[in-house]
Parts: C-alpha cells; sequence; structure tokens
C-alpha cells in the first residue's frame, strides 16, 4: 500500500512539473518578441581640431585656413585672425 501511495505522489509531482513547464512555454511565445538592436553604421574617419585638440567625425569637422580642420565655427575664427 505504501508503494501505491509513494507511486502515486511521484506521478502528481510530475504532472504539476510537466503542466508548469507547458505554461512557461506558451507564456514565452506569447510574449512580444523583442525588436533588433539598431544597426552600427560604418566607422567613421575621427579627425582632431586644430585649436583644442577634440577628435570629432571628419563629416562634422569644418575646414579652415591651410587646411586645418576645426571643430566649430568660433574655434576656425581664432585661427582666421
Amino acid at each position: 500500500m505504501k508503494y501505491l501511495l509513494v507511486l502515486f505522489v511521484v506521478a502528481v509531482g510530475i504532472w504539476l512539473w510537466r503542466k508548469n513547464r507547458q505554461d512557461e512555454i506558451r507564456e514565452r511565445a506569447a510574449a512580444p518578441k523583442r525588436s533588433a538592436p539598431p544597426a552600427v553604421g560604418a566607422p567613421q574617419a575621427m579627425v582632431r581640431c586644430a585649436h583644442c585638440g577634440l577628435h570629432l567625425p571628419a563629416t562634422d569637422a569644418l575646414p579652415g585656413p591651410g587646411g586645418a580642420l576645426y571643430c566649430s565655427a568660433a574655434h576656425r575664427r581664432v585661427a582666421e585672425g
């Protein structure tokens, strides 16, 4: 008789464990999918401001006298005059 009781308890335990696993699987499937992280652009060439030494992308740099590059119009004006 005690073996039947142990078998019954084990069967109920397995049934509960499987039921919880199925609920978790359903919850994961119903959860909204995360969007992919934003794509990273291609690397850009970095240049150094001739006045303050700040490194910035070459596309953002302002050309100045003598082919020097600057990070802002104020630094370019200082170099010009």
